[in-house]
């Protein structure tokens, strides 16, 4: 098989055991057999063993296939791709400071009662953070196994938070709903993204930009 194909075939394992292994009709079983805590550490280990794979597979056979495109983005649309990646960074960190009813094996302490910063931007920052950072390379490699590979982000993003929503809207119901009614499912697009940046505070913001700088720094000397 040819490496976009391996790719997508791989991402669909990782998608197919990701949710299917949370969905309403397996994850009881499961944790049933095997306890709630084995559960997740079962889940967590075959996430990351699959996506391990994924990576791997695609840092040997990256810039391979058809080259599908070349954006001539030139210096400015170089420098919004690096700010944008800052902002996907400090989504994912901001919804790990202040993470989703939505996350799985959160706990009940845990669990906010009304959203506040991030949540108000999103309802799953950490999905639609990767996400992002997916698209943005999708931009800058278009040669189908880096098309592929990168595509993959915002694909999951968007399958994994409507799947996630429809499986928390069953568990926890009337309460999920209101959630879903106060906070916005794509980022910056609820009514209450102003307060949202009020209330994001300083330490995901320097997260996010710090993050996005280190990446910037070591990606020619790992993916020259």
């Amino acid at each position: 098989m040819s490496a976009p194909v391996v790719i997508a075939s791989l991402w669909l394992l990782f998608a197919a055991t990701h949710m299917g292994l949370s969905s309403l009709r397996l994850r009881p079983r499961l944790v049933t057999a095997l306890g709630e805590q084995p559960f997740l550490g079962a889940y967590s280990l075959i996430a990351l063993a699959v996506f391990t794979a994924l990576f791997w597979f695609y840092i040997v056979h990256r810039h391979q296939g058809a080259e599908l495109w070349a954006l001539p983005l030139g210096n400015a649309g170089l420098a919004a791709i690096y700010v944008l990646q800052a902002v996907a960074w400090t989504l994912v960190a901001a919804g790990l400071v202040q993470p989703s009813p939505a996350v799985v094996g959160l706990p009940e302490e845990r669990r906010p009662s009304q959203p506040r910063g991030v949540q108000l931007l999103t309802r799953h920052p950490v999905f639609m953070g990767l996400g992002l950072f997916g698209l943005l390379h999708v931009l800058v490699n278009g040669f189908a196994s880096d098309a592929v590979f990168w595509a993959g982000f915002p694909i999951f993003a968007l399958i994994g938070s409507a799947h996630q929503d429809r499986r928390k809207l069953v568990t926890q119901g009337a309460a999920y709903r209101a959630w879903c009614a106060a906070t916005p499912f794509l980022p910056f697009s609820g009514r209450d993204t102003a307060r949202a940046l009020r209330e994001l505070g300083v330490l995901p913001v320097a997260v996010g930009i710090a993050l996005a700088v280190v990446f910037r720094l070591l990606h020619g000397p790992l993916f020259h």
